[in-house]
């Protein structure tokens, strides 16, 4: 069976994250998988090609030059019946727009399209008619969530036969009590810290999505209580100087530390007493699973897919969106109770083996797959 994938590329995050776990995954279980990116000109995406070329999976850049560009529908087409595969599978709205219209005139009749987030613009009118539309043409979807399975169905008019939930799954390597002490030590090393300095951390995109404000106004409103408390924030985007200037403005720029894209951000959540993910919505959450990974006790949001992944009282703490008292109260509750947080990761970390394993993320994908197929 020979699949193509296709996503537009801007940065390696959750879903581009996903993608090389899942297609080396399919590799590996003797499916032919191949990934095609759209980037734009003035960002090749050279660290998604190195990185898929070591997984060892094909892969192909078209450059994409606007929202609207006939040209790569063209291009794409003439690569479609160039590698001529059983199924092509789309991945956020630029491909799952250009894929499925250049798979229907190149001749593939199996598509697939993944949902991974029901980000707020897909409620308008002209996105809502234009995936009822492109739903007909599908031949099957997967949500990588129940939330955003049902968010298709209702919002975007997607047929409840057609689409199933598969989580996401990540790979991942139990570490021992001496390297989450090693990473502890360095990263408080690195920030000035003393060795009881308690970590509060997020690893995200700094937008308004992420809710990282009401984080910030819930430091403040602890930091009397829990001097040795710091904020940590691994990420870059587009609120990057208007949230520096609101630490300031709320008398914290001392505790939190900025530090930009990290590149082992994922492995920088092992010196973190708590991870914070108070997202106002969230197609899944990967650094969930990551966290997870690392044993690292989560206070997050209850919205969209995260109450699937986080069992409150469990494994984290789940909070409403913009609640600024209950995030405080939680921030208080496990800064307080260190066997706490040692028993919510541990739980965390068994869920994960359970729940969320690359195998099973394979697995269900290849049925989805042999489904249409059939």
């Amino acid at each position: 069976m020979r699949v193509v994938h296709i996503i537009k590329v801007t940065r390696i995050s959750g879903a581009e994250r996903h993608l090389l776990v899942l297609l080396a995954g399919l590799i590996q279980r003797g499916i032919d998988a191949r990934l095609v990116i759209l980037v734009e000109r003035d960002k090749p995406m050279d660290d998604m090609l190195a990185e898929a070329t070591k997984r060892g999976i094909p892969i192909t850049r078209l450059s994409i030059r606007r929202d609207y560009d006939l040209a790569l529908l063209w291009r794409l087409r003439a690569l479609l019946r160039d590698q001529n595969p059983d199924v092509v599978h789309t991945h956020l709205v630029h491909a799952d727009l250009y894929g499925c219209c250049a798979a229907r005139i190149a001749g593939v009749r199996t598509l697939i399209s993944s949902r991974h987030n029901d980000d707020q613009f897909r409620y308008r009118p002209r996105w809502r008619n234009l995936h009822r539309r492109l739903w007909r043409w599908t031949s099957g979807g997967i949500a990588i969530s129940e939330s955003i399975r049902r968010f298709a169905i209702e919002v975007e008019g997607a047929p409840a036969d057609k689409i199933t939930v598969v989580h996401y799954g990540i790979d991942f390597a139990w570490l021992n009590d001496d390297d989450i002490a090693s990473a502890r030590q360095q990263l408080r090393a690195d920030l000035g810290l003393g060795a009881d300095a308690l970590l509060l951390g997020m690893v995200c995109r700094l937008v308004e999505q992420k809710g990282i404000p009401y984080a910030l106004e819930a430091i403040r409103r602890i930091k009397t209580q829990h001097a040795s408390a710091q904020f940590v924030v691994a990420g870059d985007g587009e609120k990057a100087g208007e949230l520096r200037r609101l630490a300031s403005a709320l008398g914290i720029a001392d505790r939190v530390h900025w530090l930009g894209w990290r590149g082992d951000a994922a492995d920088l959540m092992a010196a973190f007493d708590v991870l914070l993910v108070p997202s106002l919505w969230e197609g899944f959450g990967l650094v969930l699973l990551e966290a997870m990974a690392r044993r690292v006790p989560v206070i997050a949001s209850r919205v969209s897919a995260i109450p699937e992944v986080i069992v409150h009282g469990e494994t984290g703490i789940l909070i409403e969106p913009r609640d600024v008292d209950g995030l405080a109260q939680a921030m208080t509750r496990l800064l307080n109770d260190r066997a706490l947080r040692k028993y919510m990761g541990l739980l965390g970390a068994a869920r994960l083996e359970e729940r969320f394993s690359v195998e099973r993320m394979v697995a269900g994908t290849i049925a989805v797959y042999q489904g249409v197929l059939e």
